[in-house]
C-alpha cells in the first residue's frame, strides 16, 4: 500500500481522551511539533512554525497512552499520516493532519522514563473443542482374529 509513514517529535498539547468502543479501546490527543532553528544574527535558537497533529491510538496502545501520557510531555510518534480537507461555512477551507499511531514513546533526550511492561489481557474463553485424533488407528482384525492387510482396510474417518 502507498501509505505515508511519519515520525514526529513534539509535545503533548491536550490531555488524552480514552474511549471503549465496540471495535476496542481508542485514545486521541493533540501533539504540537515546533521547528527550531539557529538565528545567526541574534545568536540564539528561535522557534519556527508549530504544526498540530491529532494522534490516534488503538487497542493496547490506547490503554498504555491513557496510563502514561500527560500534557507537556515530549513524545516521539511513528504512524500513518492522514491529511483531510473540508469546506466549512460554505466557503472556508479547513485541513487537519491526523496520525494513526503505530508506536509512541517519550523523548529521552529531554528527560527520563521508567518502562513497565503491560500485563497482557487474556482473550475471552470460548467453548473448548476436542483435539482431533491424528494417530493412525491399529490394524483391523479379520473375523478369524488375524490382521487384515492395510490395502484391504477401510479408511478411518477423521473427526
Amino acid at each position: 500500500m502507498n501509505e505515508t509513514i511519519v515520525c514526529v517529535v513534539g509535545n503533548v498539547a491536550t490531555p488524552p481522551v480514552y474511549r471503549e468502543l465496540p471495535s476496542g479501546p481508542s485514545a486521541r490527543f493533540r501533539l504540537a511539533a515546533t521547528a527550531r532553528y539557529w538565528d545567526r544574527e541574534k545568536g540564539v535558537w528561535t522557534d519556527g512554525h508549530t504544526n498540530f497533529f491529532t494522534v490516534w491510538a488503538n487497542r493496547q496502545l490506547a490503554v498504555n497512552v491513557a496510563a502514561s501520557v500527560e500534557v507537556g510531555q515530549p513524545l516521539l510518534i511513528q504512524g500513518r499520516l492522514k491529511v483531510r480537507t473540508e469546506v466549512r461555512d460554505g466557503q472556508q477551507q479547513w485541513a487537519s493532519a491526523d496520525i494513526d499511531a503505530m508506536a509512541i514513546g517519550h523523548d529521552l533526550s529531554r528527560g527520563t522514563a521508567v518502562f513497565h511492561r503491560a500485563a497482557r489481557s487474556e482473550p475471552a474463553a470460548t467453548a473448548a473443542r476436542p483435539e482431533p485424533n491424528w494417530e493412525t488407528p491399529p490394524p483391523a482384525a479379520a473375523q478369524d482374529g488375524t490382521a487384515v492387510p492395510p490395502a484391504e482396510q477401510e479408511p478411518a474417518a477423521v473427526t
